[in-house]
């Protein structure tokens, strides 16, 4: 995880790196530091915490000079406290590091480093790294580039890293495996961070590293590419940014996450914009029109995600299965490649991942492709490794997602793979015309009934104050909305660090009912679309045991309403597409009850939102 930054050029350093550790704050905020070199002295400020720590840490130090890094924290190896805060020195002072990932043999390397008159005085593999890369620079005699290379080639694990030399401050040396790194180019400088939002005011051109590549980025000439494995010249390909400024800022919302949420209407309808044409009866998607016959041959899907990303593969297992009938599984791509897992080449992997960097689906992605199979991403991120590394893919098109509970990627995925099975379905011929037609109508009006499904906002709200202070809470779903109780689950246990667990609405006979007393909340899915009178019968269970019911229905139900303690109403649609709907209020209850617990909405505890080491 961890969120890097760095910068040189012609302007002070210190504004510049203390706003992009703010942006990238999501990806860690155990502790924050900064280094800058001011033309003679490395001013290092470093604290547990979190970025605005560091900001009152910075006032008792020179905040002078163009040339600096910053780094904010999710803690791997070493407790977080100020000494293990980035960045880091050599042991002679002359070299300063960031890092972003792990060192896997850093003990092996630094009993050898000790061996040879280095202390260490915090318990990071990134210390480690740094010494390691001076040792290599003092006994080859060589730049500080070329000792980079040396050394990464000793180690094992993932890395984003930047190194700069006090010696020589016009130069930063930057490097790549497995975790991202972008960096970009303006007039006379250069900005370096974990993605492009720290630098997004100060230009649109970019260059993200590949894998094992580094770069040697002086000031007054081009960037130097290079492959970390053999010293080979690599080529920098610039891309131009569409991300803007308004996209991450708050907007006058409260937190991140609720601003978030009310975005999904219009993210829903990017996602689909240019790739759905009702009135045409066509949906247009360059990655599946290119690579249909892989799909439509395919002897099954399997998806791979993390998280939420897992659950919204679950409802396209629902959704490819019923309507284009081709057989899916969904992994936990963190347990796939760990259970040597049968794959062909007559399988199709798609990998679904808001950042594209997940460390897990892309280990699942590399063995997907050794053996034979077709991987097609599903990401947010443009450029993003996930990106790069699958053979075709589909962007979301959410526009960036800062809090850490993911809300609209979620959405965003799940109208993205919706499109894809209809696409499969309209191929293999299991549709008929009217049918067809029918869910592309039906699709293009989600937007506007998330719209009205956000309007039940202040309803909500009462809602949540009553089950605020509840120490255990249960979701049910059937069907299609199975995996939607599972994310509501999750949700409240991300940011309200209440206990919640989802299951199928039927399941609860099977143990969970045993908990149900007149304390528990029980939040239950009961649209009339789908398996209804079977939840329906669920819900007189819970009741005869006197739980507190919490139902999602559609408008004008009521049957559940005469039975359930409260009841938010959801739009109809077709059984397919109400996940986009019933998610909503589910999310906004765990938003208003953490926010009435003074939880930390955007930054929850112990996580964050880019999961790049294992």
């Amino acid at each position: 995880m961890c969120g890097i930054v760095g910068y040189i050029g012609y302007r002070d350093a210190f504004p510049i790196i203390i706003k992009g550790l703010q942006r990238l704050e999501y990806r860690g905020y155990d502790s924050a530091g900064i280094a800058l070199f001011d033309g003679k002295d490395i001013n290092l400020a470093k604290t547990k915490g979190k970025v605005e720590d560091l900001k009152n840490k910075a006032s008792e130090i020179s905040q002078k000079g163009s040339l600096g890094v910053g780094h904010t924290r999710w803690a791997t190896h070493g407790v977080p406290n100020d000494v293990n805060s980035h960045p880091h020195y050599s042991n002679s002072g002359d070299l300063v590091i960031i890092h972003n990932g792990i060192i896997e043999n850093y003990e092996s390397i630094k009993k050898e480093l000790s061996k040879r008159g280095y202390i260490f005085s915090s318990d990071t593999d990134t210390e480690v790294l740094v010494n390691l890369i001076e040792e290599v620079k003092k006994t080859e005699d060589v730049m500080l580039g070329k000792a980079v290379q040396l050394a990464l080639n000793q180690v094992v694990g993932a890395y984003a890293i930047a190194v700069f030399d006090k010696r020589k401050p016009d130069e930063i040396v930057v490097a790549k495996l497995g975790s991202p790194l972008a960096i970009g180019i303006g007039e006379d400088e250069f900005f370096i961070a974990s993605d492009a939002s720290p630098f997004i005011e100060f230009t649109n051109n970019a260059v993200y590293l590949e894998d094992e590549e580094m770069a040697i980025i002086r000031l007054g000439k081009e960037i130097k590419l290079r492959k970390i494995k053999d010293d080979s010249v690599a080529y920098p390909r610039i891309l131009e940014l569409q991300m803007n400024l308004e996209e991450i800022e708050k907007g006058g919302y409260e937190h991140f996450m609720l601003k978030e949420i009310y975005e999904q209407p219009r993210a829903i309808k990017d996602t689909y914009r240019g790739r759905l044409h009702a009135d045409q009866g066509l949906i247009r998607m360059a990655g599946i029109d290119q690579n249909l016959e892989k799909f439509t041959n395919a002897n099954r899907i399997i998806i791979v995600a993390c998280g939420t990303s897992w659950h919204a593969g679950l409802v396209a297992e629902y959704i490819f299965e019923d309507l284009a009938r081709i057989s899916v599984e969904v992994e936990y791509a963190s347990e796939f490649r760990y259970r040597n897992p049968v794959i062909t080449d007559k399988d199709v992997l798609i990998a679904i991942s808001q950042s594209g960097e997940t460390a897990d689906t892309l280990a699942a992605i590399k063995l997907a492709k050794e053996k034979g199979a077709f991987v097609f991403g599903v990401c947010n991120v443009v450029g993003s490794t996930i990106a790069r590394e699958t053979d075709a893919g589909a962007y979301t098109h959410a526009g960036p997602e800062i809090g850490v509970a993911s809300t609209k990627a979620f959405t965003t995925q799940i109208t993205v793979l919706t499109l894809i099975a209809l696409k499969l379905a309209k191929a293999k011929g299991v549709f008929s015309e009217t049918k067809y037609h029918e869910y592309l109508t039906e699709l293009e009006t989600i937007p506007a009934k998330v719209e009205r499904a956000l309007e039940s906002n202040p309803l909500i709200e009462i809602i949540a104050n009553v089950y605020k202070d509840s120490t255990n809470c249960l979701y049910l779903g059937r069907g299609y909305n199975f995996p939607v109780a599972l994310e509501g689950a999750l949700k409240l246990k991300e940011i309200s660090y209440i206990h919640a667990e989802g299951y199928p609405a039927a399941e609860m006979k099977h143990g969970p009912i045993a908990l149900i007393d007149e304390h528990m909340p029980v939040f239950v899915i009961a649209t009339k679309k789908g398996h209804y009178e079977k939840v329906v019968s669920n819900i007189q269970e819970i009741k005869s045991r006197k739980g507190k019911i919490i139902a999602i229905v559609t408008e004008g139900d009521e049957q559940v309403r005469d039975l359930a303690d409260h009841v938010i109403e959801v739009p109809e649609t077709l059984e397919s597409l109400t996940p986009l709907l019933t998610t909503i209020p589910l999310q906004l209850l765990s938003y208003h009850i953490a926010v009435m617990r003074d939880c930390n909405v955007d930054q929850p505890r112990n996580l964050a939102k880019s999961v790049t080491v294992e």
